[in-house]
């Protein structure tokens, strides 16, 4: 629709399918249904709302708030009471989405770590405690008392 990606790229993490449509095409998709074009602006809302939350944490979180927040959205989609799914990001790769070195990110990650909330694998994180994640982010970050203890 006219948008401009600048210097942007994404890179498939699986197999994909990509369909480019021209302007003209995607008009007349959208006034030809208007299942699609509810559709579309329902996306559309979801990924603004994401977008507002990613900004809200860039600029009102510490890193460990970040992180455990990313880390959270990341590895939801499992069923409960199951073991989430491993991110597979590198630590560079985290270090960009959540705006912080990958020293610093290395060094948060492995906070986290020794509080019992994720184990770090080469190139993929497990979140172990998506709830007690949720309890760290919640209290700013703050170090939990017993790394042991499942709150």
């Amino acid at each position: 629709m006219g948008l401009r990606m600048g210097g942007n790229w994404a890179e498939a993490l699986e197999p994909s399918q990509l369909c480019l449509m021209s302007v003209h095409d995607v008009r007349q998709l959208l006034l030809a249904d208007p299942r699609i074009a509810t559709r579309i602006v329902e996306h559309m809302t979801e990924r603004i709302s994401e977008l507002e939350h990613r900004l809200t944490d860039l600029a009102c979180k510490s890193l460990p708030e970040r992180l455990v927040s990313t880390l959270w959205t990341l590895s939801k989609g499992t069923p409960s009471g199951t073991e989430p799914e491993p991110v597979r990001l590198t630590h560079h790769q985290l270090a960009s989405l959540v705006n912080a070195t990958r020293e610093r990110t290395t060094t948060a990650l492995g906070e986290l770590a020794d509080h019992g909330l994720i184990r770090l694998h080469r190139g993929k994180i497990t979140v172990t405690n998506r709830e007690r994640l949720l309890t760290y982010a919640e209290d700013g970050g703050r170090p939990l008392s017993d790394p042991g203890n499942p709150l």
